[in-house]
């Protein structure tokens, strides 16, 4: 039996999109350890994109925007494996088809969108299972490494990510009522996925965030993975209702001697700054 005690155990993971993604290295992962992991994807378009992927593996369809496909999948779920030990939520959406605007300008109705998918799924998904979790399941959601940045090109989804990680502290007490089921967040820095590919400027934050690590060198996605696992496991079992940062040093290295010359640098006639 491994460190992690994940044999056997029966761990679903939301948010499966390619190869790239979080959700992909965490059921990677769970499965090394000797968990059965159930797959659930969006939409039936990202289920045949997936199948080369997710071949011989039970995958289910759920578009957390429907609140009655939560439902059906938490119905399905139970119904095939009986209790579930643990739950990732993987799964986060903005609407940048404008491109980038300044927050004030911000749509009420990308906002409520990207509030419903990415913070409040967790909510309905977690009621949904409720039932067949098992008594000290594990929920965990995937969150951003800084709640208080206000990166311009992020926008609205920091605030959005900032319901989540509140979310899950407040489910993490309403469950404390009958049972141990435990809830927590991994919060990593800049990664790179084809989900932030997708983030105006992204590119340039990536590498200024690698610079501010204290090893100077970005988180990799699998380093997100091993922390989601830990907590998904038993031997996390202290922790409820916290937030892991991973971020390699980067939200406390404001003044790194490199960053500072090199913004302080002149700038040269006819070139731009860059960091």
């Amino acid at each position: 039996m491994g460190f992690l005690n994940l044999e056997g155990k029966n761990v679903l993971v939301m948010g499966v999109a390619n190869r790239k993604s979080v959700a992909w290295y965490i059921a990677k992962t769970l499965e090394e350890e000797g968990a059965k992991v159930i797959y659930s994807v969006r939409s039936e378009a990202r289920r045949e994109s997936t199948a080369k992927l997710l071949k011989d593996k039970p995958v289910y369809v759920c578009d957390v925007e429907n609140k009655e496909e939560i439902g059906s999948l938490a119905k399905s779920v139970g119904k095939d494996f009986g209790t579930i030990h643990g739950i990732v939520h993987s799964i986060a959406f903005a609407n940048y088809s404008e491109g980038f605007k300044p927050f004030h300008e911000t749509k009420r109705e990308d906002f409520l969108q990207a509030t419903a998918i990415s913070a409040f799924s967790v909510v309905e998904v977690s009621n949904a299972f409720k039932r067949c979790l098992d008594k000290k399941a594990s929920v965990v959601a995937i969150s951003i490494s800084s709640l208080t940045i206000t990166a311009e090109n992020y926008g609205y989804m920091s605030p959005v990510k900032a319901a989540l990680d509140s979310s899950i502290r407040y489910l993490a007490k309403s469950f404390s009522k009958d049972s141990e089921v435990r809830f927590n967040t991994v919060n990593p820095g800049t990664l790179k996925t084809s989900a932030s590919a997708g983030i105006p400027g992204y590119a340039e934050s990536y590498l200024f965030s690698e610079k501010l690590t204290f090893r100077k060198k970005a988180l990799n996605t699998q380093e997100v993975a091993n922390a989601a696992a830990f907590l998904i496991s038993d031997r996390s079992s202290g922790m409820n209702g916290s937030s892991m940062t991973l971020d390699a040093g980067m939200g406390i290295n404001y003044f790194d001697s490199e960053v500072i010359k090199l913004a302080m640098r002149p700038k040269e006639k006819g070139g731009s700054d860059s960091v």
